[in-house]
């Protein structure tokens, strides 16, 4: 009960702050819904799509390209690093607030965004005529996308980022080749292939295209089985990469 009262209180403390700025949130709100209605116009245009399937095919893409990648992996490294420069991990260590609850807070403050996002982009798609399947299947790799990039923001934001500066940059420099390469912009089907070859070893290929089979085409896990699975230890090892970057980040903070 004491990790999770405390973790409640970490996670709560950051939605406040997010929320007294305003304009960050309501930025991850736009940028998504922005995106989705792009998208689900040039596939209804250039597909010769209904709107409702263009909009089923655009969703998925929507969500862990434009939506979970800036809010959730952006958003983590911005809170660790701004953390460091506000002194907060210094009172942390003289405060009854465990390094675990400190850490599961920040991961649960970017979920709760996540899902957040999630249904906002969801309820558009639905109101566009959009109809999606395997809810709980979809959840689980909404889910595990989180996950993975906040597991991903932690191993940046403490291994690379040093000012609130350096965080475009490196979030631009690592993030947005990999969601071209991901078919977060353009269709997979479209690339050549070496270039599906390559997306094999990216993440974001696989959380859209286990998103896209699940959610807008109706299959099973075992149709996406090879996408899941291979999200499943990513995420795993991103969150316990992350435990691991944030764990030497304390112990060099206690030094300094």
């Amino acid at each position: 009960m004491k990790y999770w009262r405390e973790t409640l209180a970490v996670a709560r403390r950051i939605l406040i702050e997010l929320g007294r700025r305003r304009r960050s949130l309501i930025f991850w709100g736009i940028f998504p819904v922005l995106i989705l209605l792009l998208n689900g116009l040039i596939l209804a245009e250039r597909a010769n799509l209904d709107t409702a399937t263009a909009f089923e095919q655009a969703t998925p893409a929507t969500l862990v390209g434009a939506a979970l990648f800036f809010s959730c992996l952006g958003g983590s490294v911005s809170t660790v690093v701004s953390e460091r420069e506000q002194h907060t991990l210094k009172r942390l260590f003289i405060s009854p607030l465990s390094g675990v609850s400190y850490f599961l807070g920040i991961f649960l403050a970017h979920s709760a965004i996540g899902l957040g996002q999630t249904l906002l982009v969801g309820t558009i798609a639905v109101g566009q005529g959009a109809e999606f399947s395997g809810w709980w299947l979809s959840g689980l790799i909404i889910l595990l996308s989180i996950l993975a990039y906040v597991g991903v923001g932690f191993i940046l934001g403490t291994q690379f980022a040093r000012r609130t500066e350096d965080v475009n940059a490196l979030v631009a420099a690592f993030g947005v080749p990999l969601l071209i390469l991901g078919g977060a912009f353009l269709p997979a089907s479209l690339f050549p292939d070496n270039l599906l070859q390559l997306a094999q070893f990216n993440p974001i290929y696989h959380m859209n295209e286990a998103l896209l089979g699940v959610a807008a085409n109706g299959e099973a896990l075992a149709d996406v089985a090879e996408h899941f699975w291979f999200l499943v230890g990513f995420a795993g090892f991103m969150v316990a990469g992350g435990w691991w970057s944030y764990y030497r980040m304390l112990q060099v903070e206690r030094r300094l």
